[in-house]
C-alpha cells in the first residue's frame, strides 16, 4: 500500500462515520508563543478539547504534519522521525470508549474500508489506574477490547504491568491486553496526574500495538512486553478518553463532556500494513533512500551506513517540510533546528563518501513524494533548493576548516595520576567550535567520541550557549516541548493588537502587505509579513499613529462562524486560504458592514479595542527576500 492511499482510506473512512475533514494546521504554530512547531495531531485542537466550539461541528478526522525537535537523536533505528503524519479523529463531547475503539479495529482489519491488518498481531495498552486519585482501572476499555477480539475468535487475557523500575514483572504471560501506570497510558498537558494543576483535563489512553515477531533484544529487559524498545512492538494508535478534570483539592472529577483524541501514526501504520517494521522502507522514504544510494554508491542494506541513510532522508525532508513553512536555517529558534538537520544531514552524507553539495539534489524527490497532500512544496521548489544548497555549502567550508582545527582545541587534563590524564575539551572551547565554525555540539560530540575525546555535558554547553546569547532564554529553558498558547490579559491584548497592525500596515504601505506568521509573549508582539523594502521611519510612525487611533476609538471585536469562500468574498483575510476547513471563526474589529479588520483566526481576543491600551513599535528588520519583521510592546 502507497502512502497516499492509506492516508484517503483513513480519511473517507471516518468521513462515512459523520466526522467532518479538516486541513493540516502549520507546522509553525500560529500565535502560540510556548513552543516552537506543532509535535503532535492534538496540539491546533486543544482549544476545542478545552472547550471552544469548533467551527466544522463535534466531529472531526485530520492528517496533520508534525516535528519533533526532541527526536533528533533519536533517528537512525527503523522507527523514529522527526516530521511524520497524524492522522487523527476527535469527539467533541460526542461518541466516546465504545464507538472509538470499534471504529479504531473496524478500520485496522476491514479489508475493504480499512487497511486489512492481521487482529492477531495487534496488543493493546489500557491505564491500570490511580486509585488514590479515585481513578480505578480501565475497565470499560478492557471489556471493549475483550469483545472486540472475541468476534475474531482471539483470547483476550488482561496482563497487569507497571513498569520494571518499579520491580514487577514483566514478560507477555499470555496476555493480549496489558495495563500500565499513568507514566504510560495517562495524558494531560501536565503529565501525569500528579503533575496536574487545578483545572486541567486528562483521563486515560488506550493504545494499539503490532507484533512484527522479530526476536527479543536483551539489551532492552530480560523479557518483552508491549511497551519494550526491542522493535518487535510497534505502536500504531493511540486513542486518548479525556474524561477527568482536576480538582483543588487534589481529586479527579468526571467531566459533563467527555472527548476523544486519536492519533495514529501514519510512516508506522504503513510499516505494519506492508509487514516490514522498518517505515524507512515504504513510498515515504525509499525513493530518497534508492537516490541517495545512487550519490554515494553505498547500499542501504549495509548495516555499516543504513544510520546515516536515515539520518539523512529524515533530516532532509523535515527540513524541506519546514523551509517551505517559512523556516530558513539560523541561529535562533525555529531556524537553530533546520541549521542543525540540514549540517546533520551533510555530516552524515560524508559518512557515505559524498564529498560534494548533494541536499539540493534530493529535494525535487521529497516534493514527488508530497505532491498529493502537500502540492506547495513543489510550488517552492527552487527556493527550497536554493535554501538547502546555501546552508550546505556554507557548512561545508566551515566543516573543512573547523576539522582541521579541531585538535588545537583540545588540552589534557589531569585527575591526580599519570595514568588518569585524558584529551578533553572544556565548555568554551565547544562554544568556540560552534561559533566560529558552526559545529552543532551533536558533531563535536561525534567527533570527541572518535577520537576519545572526553567533552562536557549537553547542559553545560548550553549554559555557554546562554551566556553568549546566541540561543533565546525561552528556548534554551525548553520552550521546544510544547504547550497551550498563553491566554494571559497581556498576550489577549497583544494578539488583537496583531489585527490591527495588520491592517495599518496595508492601509500605508499598500494591499500587496499580508501576515507571514506571528509570535506573541507577555512581553511583546512580533509580526511577520510580505514587503520589499525596510520601512521609513514616517512610515512606522502612520502605522502606529493609525493603530493607536483604532483603540481610542474602542471599536468592538465580534467572533462569527463562516462559511470560508464567503467570508474571503466580503473581504475577510487568512493566512493559507487553501488549508482551512470550509467553516472558519472570523474576528471582526469594527461594523460589520463597514469593519476595520475581519481576518480568519482562532486565537484569545479583547471585546473592544479600547482594552488594548496604547501599542508602541520598537524595532523592524528583515527576515529575508521580501519578507520583514515588526516587534511592538504595550507601552506602560
Amino acid at each position: 500500500m502507497k502512502a497516499d492511499d492509506l492516508r484517503q482510506k483513513y480519511l473517507d473512512f471516518f468521513k462515512s462515520k459523520g466526522h467532518t475533514i479538516i486541513p493540516s494546521a502549520p507546522l509553525v504554530p500560529i500565535n502560540d508563543p510556548t513552543t516552537l512547531f506543532t509535535s503532535s495531531g492534538m496540539q491546533p485542537l486543544v482549544p476545542y478539547l478545552l472547550g471552544e466550539p469548533h467551527p466544522e461541528g463535534t466531529r472531526l478526522v485530520d492528517s496533520q504534519k508534525c516535528f519533533r525537535s526532541q527526536d533528533i537523536e533519536a533517528v537512525g533505528d527503523n522507527r523514529h522521525t522527526t516530521f511524520f503524519e497524524m492522522l487523527g479523529n476527535w469527539s467533541l463531547g460526542d461518541y466516546f470508549k465504545k464507538e472509538q475503539l470499534l471504529w479504531v479495529f473496524d478500520f485496522l482489519t476491514d479489508p475493504d474500508q480499512g487497511l486489512d491488518l492481521d487482529s492477531t498481531k495487534f496488543f493493546i495498552t489500557v491505564f491500570s489506574g490511580h486509585p488514590e486519585k479515585g481513578i480505578q482501572k480501565d475497565e470499560e476499555s478492557i471489556k471493549i477490547w475483550t469483545e472486540l477480539f472475541q468476534s475474531k475468535g482471539i483470547e483476550a487475557k488482561t496482563v497487569d504491568i507497571i513498569t520494571q523500575e518499579n520491580g514487577a514483572k514483566l514478560g507477555m504471560q499470555g496476555g493480549r491486553i496489558f495495563t500500565y501506570e499513568d507514566k504510560k497510558n495517562w495524558w494531560s498537558r501536565s503529565g501525569v496526574p500528579s503533575a496536574m494543576p487545578p483545572g486541567e483535563p486528562g483521563g486515560p489512553d488506550s493504545e494499539v500495538f503490532y507484533d512484527f515477531g522479530t526476536p527479543h533484544d536483551p539489551k532492552f529487559g530480560k523479557e518483552c512486553h508491549p511497551n519494550c524498545d526491542c522493535g518487535r512492538f510497534l505502536e500504531i494508535g493511540n486513542s486518548v478518553f479525556m474524561q477527568f478534570q482536576k480538582q483543588q483539592d487534589g481529586s479527579l472529577k468526571e467531566l459533563p463532556a467527555k472527548n476523544v483524541d486519536f492519533g495514529g501514526g501514519l510512516e508506522r501504520l504503513l510499516a505494519a500494513v506492508n509487514g516490514n517494521p522498518d517505515v524507512f522502507q515504504t513510498d515515504l522514504f525509499l525513493p530518497i533512500i534508492q537516490k541517495l544510494e545512487s550519490i554515494s554508491g553505498k547500499s542501504y542494506s549495509d548495516s555499516q551506513f543504513s544510520a546515516s541513510f536515515r539520518v539523512i532522508a529524515d533530516h532532509l525532508k523535515a527540513a524541506v517540510m519546514l523551509a517551505e513553512g517559512g523556516v530558513y536555517p539560523g541561529n535562533k529558534e525555529q531556524g537553530y533546528f533546520s541549521r542543525r538537520l540540514i549540517r546533520r544531514a551533510v555530516r552524515h552524507g560524508n559518512i557515505l563518501g559524498i564529498d560534494h553539495n548533494f541536499t539540493a539534489e534530493l529535494t525535487p524527490i521529497i516534493a514527488q513524494i508530497y505532491k498529493e497532500p502537500y502540492p506547495e512544496v513543489a510550488k517552492n521548489l527552487k527556493q527550497i533548493q536554493n535554501v538547502l544548497n546555501d546552508e550546505e555549502a556554507r557548512f561545508r567550508k566551515t566543516l573543512v576548516r573547523g576539522l582541521k582545527e579541531f585538535e588545537k582545541y583540545v588540552t589534557v587534563g589531569d585527575v591526580g595520576k599519570p595514568e588518569t590524564k585524558r584529551k578533553i575539551l572544556d565548555p568554551k572551547s565547544v562554544f568556540n567550535l560552534y561559533q566560529t565554525y558552526g559545529f552543532p555540539y551533536e558533531l563535536t560530540e561525534e567527533e570527541a567520541d572518535k577520537l576519545g575525546i572526553e567533552i562536557p555535558s549537553k547542559e553545560e554547553f548550553d549554559q555557554e550557549l546562554k551566556e553568549h546569547k546566541d540561543l533565546s532564554r525561552t528556548a534554551s529553558a525548553g520552550m521546544f516541548k510544547g504547550g497551550l498558547a498563553d491566554h494571559s490579559e497581556t498576550v489577549t491584548k497583544l494578539h488583537t493588537a496583531t489585527h490591527l497592525l495588520h491592517a495599518a500596515l496595508r492601509n500605508v504601505l499598500g494591499p500587496h502587505v499580508h501576515q507571514e506568521g506571528s509570535n506573541i509573549t507577555a512581553k511583546r508582539l512580533r509580526f511577520d509579513f510580505a514587503h520589499p523594502q525596510a520601512l521609513t521611519q514616517g512610515e512606522l510612525n502612520q502605522v502606529e499613529t493609525e493603530i493607536n487611533a483604532i483603540i481610542q476609538k474602542n471599536l468592538p471585536v465580534t467572533k462569527t462562524i463562516e462559511d470560508r469562500d464567503q467570508a474571503l468574498k466580503s473581504g475577510a483575510s487568512a493566512f493559507f486560504k487553501e488549508k482551512y476547513p470550509d467553516k472558519v471563526s472570523v474576528y471582526t474589529i469594527g461594523d460589520p458592514h463597514n469593519f476595520y479588520s475581519k481576518e480568519f483566526c482562532g486565537g484569545p481576543h479583547v471585546s473592544s479595542t479600547g482594552i488594548i491600551g496604547t501599542v508602541r513599535i520598537t524595532k523592524q528588520e528583515s527576515i529575508g527576500a521580501g519578507k520583514r519583521r515588526i516587534y511592538a510592546v504595550l507601552a506602560s
